[in-house]
């Protein structure tokens, strides 16, 4: 196995799991949407929502440029 086909086989491997662990996390923010157990307004909705696009464009725009790393922590 050459050095890029070990690169590329750790990218999918590392791919594939975090990805899985962002579409759980994602799972768990919307089981934040059930009235009968939290009490939210639509303005925090909306921020979350924000958050997580921006995360997204974020992610698609280091794909589609080498740059440097951005990202910083999520609040209400």
């Amino acid at each position: 196995m050459t050095a890029d086909e070990k690169k590329h086989a750790k990218f999918r491997e590392l791919a594939e799991k975090r990805t899985n662990k962002a579409l759980e996390a994602v799972r768990l923010i919307g089981n934040l949407s059930n009235r009968q157990t939290y009490v939210y307004e639509e303005a925090e909705v909306r921020k979350i929502v924000k958050a997580l696009r921006d995360a997204v464009s974020e992610v698609e725009a280091r794909f589609s440029t080498s740059t440097g790393r951005g990202g910083g922590e999520f609040k209400l």
